[in-house]
């Protein structure tokens, strides 16, 4: 809405500069220049909107901390989606195999505390001993 108040008032300003100066060129500059905000503006709405609507993570620092808070004792994290939820709010899917499984409270008081994590939901699977390189 800023982008489109901005451009009327230079195209009203534009129109006023003409009358006065007559410089009718003035109008169609201002008209070029307002379509190249618009423009401008419409292209990071788009960009943004595509992320929000494909589940982009951006966030790897977040990914990492994640990782290395329930990575611990043997733990591994084999699964982790991330994705947000709305502006501040993130969900957490994630799997981890151990061979000493704690109960999923447990991993997720590790992860408390973290800011933007709202929803978080942790599988946790046992290593079979015989099966144990696959895991």
């Amino acid at each position: 809405m800023l982008a489109d108040a901005a451009t009327s008032i230079l195209a009203i300003g534009a129109l006023v500069v003409a009358m006065y100066s007559g410089w009718v060129w003035a109008d169609p500059a201002v008209g070029i220049v307002g379509s190249i905000v618009i423009a401008s503006w419409a292209y990071t709405l788009i960009r943004d909107a595509g992320g929000v609507l494909l589940d982009v993570s951006a966030d790897n620092n977040l990914t990492g901390v994640i990782r290395a808070r329930l990575e611990t004792r043997g733990d591994r994290v084999t699964d982790l989606h991330l994705w947000q939820l709305g502006p501040g709010h993130r969900a957490a899917v994630i799997s981890l195999v151990s061979d000493d499984p704690l109960p999923p409270s447990r991993y997720k008081r590790r992860l408390a505390g973290l800011r933007g994590l709202s929803h978080v939901t942790i599988e946790v699977e046992t290593c079979p001993h015989e099966r144990a390189e696959a895991c």
